[in-house]
């Protein structure tokens, strides 16, 4: 990897852990745990458009696992690495099917992605089925959350902000 390339990823995964640090201080918007806007994910989705998958991969697990550690809540690291690998994954896939100019389509599938593959990891830890009662409220908030991630994403890439796959 070229010292250009890894340095490009390395801000953006500081970018994205600081937006994340810096969400952590906002109030709960609803009372519903795993809630939030997720505007680190922004980063996320401007990566899967711009780079390759293995490099999007390191942004996403460092993220997920350094936020973890500074976000004092360690216990949330298995909730939130599934509910982020099961997002990319579909970003990345789907991303062959839906052009750049329409990225923020890509992001409300990818929270809803994330939004399952948490609630997964949660019935898998519990070994109950009582947390699919949040299920529905987590689909809607996370499309609204989605979409906001996915438009601000696709303002960064028409600004072209990093050249493509340096």
């Amino acid at each position: 990897m070229k010292t250009k390339k890894l340095t490009r990823l390395a801000l953006l995964t500081a970018l994205a852990l600081i937006i994340f640090i810096i969400e952590l201080q906002f109030p709960d918007i609803v009372p519903i745990p795993g809630v939030k806007l997720g505007l680190a994910n922004i980063i996320t989705v401007y990566a899967v458009y711009k780079y390759t998958a293995k490099d999007v991969f390191l942004i996403v697990t460092t993220r997920v696992v350094l936020g973890a550690i500074f976000g004092g809540n360690i216990s949330a690291l298995p909730y939130s690495l599934t509910g982020a690998l099961t997002c990319l994954a579909g970003m990345l896939l789907i991303k062959r099917a839906i052009p750049v100019n329409f990225i923020w389509l890509s992001s409300i599938f990818g929270a809803i992605l994330h939004n399952t593959g948490q609630i997964a990891a949660a019935v898998l830890m519990t070994g109950t089925l009582t947390v699919l009662s949040f299920y529905p409220f987590l689909i809607a908030a996370g499309c609204i959350a989605g979409a906001f991630t996915g438009i601000c994403a696709q303002l960064l890439i028409k600004r072209n902000i990093t050249d493509d796959k340096t």
